[in-house]
Formats: structure tokens, C-alpha cells, sequence
């Protein structure tokens, strides 16, 4: 419920008006039970034992009523919503997005800038008070980008791509994770996004340029093996084809796990 952004503040609201819709029906239920409770005491010689009693047209114009009303109004919030938070549907903004592309791994997250030409993995940097465009995939199992203060999850799929449009209001940093297990690594693959003014945006990007090595088909290969709690790092250089090769799955599979014996292979730590 603590939102960042307008994408967050949106979903919060749709779940405050749900809340607020079915309530109609949880209160006064609440309250009829402990008003018959209680009219209907054995002390109460004002109430009235009616064994005879079948039928009343009011009690079914109520009880059917209310909550056939409660659904369509659900029905209305959810729809309209559905619509409007489309994760496709751009972010209105004056200001051009900034383009993410995301690929899950096992079991860490890879961010690629292609504007800039940069990579990071495990820490995600965004300036703040611009949508974001995620474009995203999966070199593995299906998985699913969250970041919960900042609103709707996605789930990235081998070989084809989905998007995601998010802002964040105000610098910070916000807990991202993956919010589907996808195998022994799954508790550890969650990454931080700092959101930060543009011009801490344009310097994470030039240190991130000094620094880090080169991120092309060969050690791609490399950082693909299994592997988990893993340092968030960069890439000053990205090949530019990379993530459509990696949707167009013309990289050779990364392995899967190692049985030697009645359990798995410790996976390795890596470290950049």
C-alpha cells in the first residue's frame, strides 16, 4: 500500500474501492448477526417464534439484490482498471521513457540500457519522475518482474517478449523480486531499483561505462550458468543484437542443473 508512483497509486486504489464495495455486504451481515443474536435471546419475550414462516419477498429482494449489485459494481472497478493499467499502455508523460530490456535468468535478473549501452545485473537504475518502457524475457522458465511499490508485476516468457510501463514519483529505492518460483535459487533472485534524479541517472550511466567488462554473446554465455545471491554489477558495453537473440533463441540453451547424486551441485557464487 505504500506507492511510488502513479502505476502503484492505482492499483492501491483499485484494491481500497474493492475492499469498499464488499464491505457493503460484510458489515451489515456483522451487524445483523449480532442484532438477531441478541433480539432473539432466550430472555426476549418480544420476539416472536414463527415455525410457519416460508417465504418474504423483501428478505429475497435484499438478499439477492445487495450482492448481485456489489458484483456488477466489482465488475465495473475491475474492468475499468484492467484497462487502464494495461501494462502495454503507455504512461502518459511530456517526457520520452527510458527503455529497459529484461532478461531472467537462473536465478538473477540482467538489465540491458540500449539507448545507452550499458548493462547491469541485479541493480536496476532509473531516473525518477520518467516512465520507464521494460521490455522483457526470459532465458529460462517463466518468471515475473515485481516491483511492489511501484505497481503491476509482468511475467517474462522464453522466447517471446512482454512490456511493462513504470514511474517512479520520487528518488529512492524500491525491493524488486521475482514473484514465481522458478527452482532452488528462486528466495535470492530480487534486485534493487534506484530511482534518482536525471542528472544521477546520466552519472550512474558514465561510471558505468568506466567500468565493469564488456557484455557480448561470449561472456553472456558465461553469466547464464546458474547461479544465485549474486552482487549486483555492470557492463560497459552491450552488444547491440543481444536481447533479440536472446528472444529469438539463437544462443544455445543455458544448462540446466547438475545431478551427481541423491542431491543437486552447490551452485556458485558469482562475484563481479
Amino acid at each position: 500500500m505504500d506507492a511510488q508512483g502513479p502505476i502503484g497509486a492505482a492499483d492501491a486504489k483499485i484494491l481500497l474501492n474493492a475492499v469498499g464495495i464488499m464491505l457493503v455486504i460484510v458489515v451489515p451481515t456483522i451487524i445483523a448477526i449480532l442484532a438477531f443474536g441478541w433480539w432473539f435471546r432466550a430472555s426476549n419475550t418480544r420476539a416472536r417464534y414463527r415455525p410457519e414462516f416460508v417465504y418474504s419477498g423483501g428478505i429475497e429482494v435484499v438478499v439477492w439484490g445487495i450482492p448481485t449489485l456489489v458484483i456488477m459494481f466489482l465488475g465495473g472497478v475491475i474492468w475499468i482498471g484492467s484497462h487502464d493499467l494495461d501494462p502495454f499502455k503507455p504512461i502518459s508523460s511530456p517526457d520520452k521513457p527510458t527503455e529497459v530490456q529484461v532478461v531472467s535468468l537462473d536465478w538473477k535478473w540482467l538489465f540491458i540500457y540500449p539507448d545507452q549501452g550499458v548493462a547491469s545485473v541485479n541493480e536496476l537504475a532509473v531516473p525518477a519522475g520518467i516512465p520507464v518502457h521494460f521490455s522483457l524475457t526470459s532465458a529460462s522458465v517463466m518468471n515475473m518482474f515485481f516491483v511492489p511499490q511501484l505497481g503491476s508485476m509482468i511475467a517474462t516468457m522464453n522466447g517471446m517478449v512482454t512490456q511493462l510501463h513504470l514511474a517512479a514519483d520520487k528518488p529512492g529505492e524500491f525491493y524488486g523480486q521475482s514473484a514465481q518460483f522458478s527452482g532452488d535459487g528462486f528466495s535470492d533472485m530480487n534486485f534493487i531499483l534506484r530511482a534518482v534524479p536525471q542528472d544521477g541517472f546520466a552519472q550512474w550511466i558514465a561510471t558505468a561505462r568506466q567500468s565493469g567488462s564488456a557484455l557480448d554473446r561470449t561472456s553472456y554465455l558465461a553469466l547464464c550458468q546458474q547461479s544465485s545471491n549474486v552482487r549486483p554489477f555492470t557492463y560497459r558495453t552491450v552488444d547491440a543484437s543481444l536481447f533479440n537473440a536472446v528472444v529469438n533463441q539463437q544462443l544455445p540453451p543455458c544448462p540446466g542443473p547438475n545431478i551427481e547424486g541423491p542431491g543437486a551441485t552447490v551452485r556458485p557464487r558469482l562475484e563481479r
